[in-house]
Order: C-alpha cells, then sequence, then structure tokens
C-alpha cells in the first residue's frame, strides 16, 4: 500500500477499502452562514472526497468545481450526488489552471492531506487560483502534528505560510468535528491580498 499521501494511489486505496475517517462532518452553522451570505460567485472544493459539501454550496447558488485526484474518491462522489455529477471533476489540484479565478475556495481537510513538502506549492497555487479579494475559507487543523495524513500546523506556521498573500479575517473553534482531528479543527477565512499588497 502507497504511504505518501501526495499519490493518487494512495487515496485510491483508502476510498476503495472505506477506511476514510475525516469522511462525514456536516458543514458547521459558520460555514454555512459565510458561504449563504456570498454573494453567487465561482467556489473551488479540493480534496472533495466524497463532496459532502456540495449541495449545501450549490444550494447556496454558487457554481462549484470540486476536484479530487483519486479516481476512486470521484466515483464516490458521482454515485452520492447523481444531480450534481457535472461539478464534479478529476484532477490534480496543482495543475488546475481557471480562468478567471475563483471567488472562494472551501478549503476541507485538504492542506492536512498534503505531505508538508507541498505546502508552499499550497500557498502559491491558492493564491493563483483566487482573485484579489477573494476568500480561502474553510476548516483547518491546527497542530503540532508533523507525523501524518492528517499533518497539523501550528497557528503561527499556518500565518507564515499564507501570509502576505492572505490576511486571516477571523477564526473560530469547530464544536462538532471529525474524530481524527481530535477537537483541532478551526474554521477560518483567509481573504486574498491585492497584488500591490503581497510579495
Amino acid at each position: 500500500m502507497a504511504q505518501d499521501s501526495s499519490l493518487t494511489e494512495f487515496w485510491d486505496v483508502r476510498y476503495r477499502d472505506g477506511v476514510t475517517p475525516w469522511e462525514g462532518a456536516r458543514m458547521s452553522p459558520e460555514a454555512l452562514a459565510f458561504f449563504q451570505r456570498q454573494p453567487a460567485g465561482r467556489i473551488l472544493l479540493p480534496g472533495c472526497g466524497s463532496a459532502g459539501d456540495l449541495p449545501l454550496l450549490l444550494d447556496c447558488g454558487h457554481q462549484v468545481l470540486a476536484i479530487d485526484f483519486s479516481a476512486q474518491a470521484v466515483a464516490i462522489a458521482r454515485g452520492q450526488w447523481p444531480q450534481a455529477a457535472a461539478h464534479i471533476r478529476q484532477a490534480d489540484f496543482f495543475a488546475v489552471e481557471e480562468t478567471p479565478p475563483f471567488d472562494a475556495v472551501f478549503e476541507r481537510a485538504f492542506l492536512c492531506a498534503l505531505p508538508p513538502r507541498l505546502h508552499a506549492r499550497y500557498a502559491e497555487q491558492m493564491a493563483r487560483l483566487l482573485r484579489p479579494g477573494g476568500a480561502l475559507a474553510g476548516v483547518f487543523f491546527i497542530a503540532d502534528t508533523p507525523r501524518g495524513p492528517p499533518f497539523g500546523l501550528s497557528m503561527p506556521a499556518l500565518s507564515a505560510l499564507l501570509e502576505p498573500a492572505f490576511v486571516l479575517e477571523s477564526c473560530d473553534p469547530q464544536q462538532d468535528g471529525v474524530a481524527v482531528f481530535g477537537g483541532q479543527e478551526y474554521w477560518m477565512v483567509w481573504r486574498r491580498q491585492h497584488e500591490n499588497e503581497d510579495l
């Protein structure tokens, strides 16, 4: 079995065997309220897995692209949400090139699934995919756990990763998280800065 979470095989095996303890979370009240308040826009849902958040985002009136590079995950998501299958695509987040940029990205246990060596690329790609003023909004795993997945980050490390391209707008602990994250999930909104405000 592949042990490198940057490989599709790592996730294909887990989805095939049903070993997916990160699945099953319900969208938090903070997340739902945030996306309900946003004007209808283009939203990216990377590392979507079974895409449990997709229907709610669509119900908010957004144009959503849910991606995962695991064929097994995409098959499960399309089977679970046949009415939304057109919004689900097998794709590598790091290879996505979309124009115009997205208005928001919903981060849901995607960063913590990536090996730390890919974290800088994650931040660069997020900055590339989001329009200035857009939001990187979602649930982040804040913990000092260099072994994973899930790979936790301390708050200072997450800030160092995302700044100066993003500025933290809100941060709230999640009350009803997923057991695998041990109560260390935080709802955050990071606002994409304008080009003259970052590097």
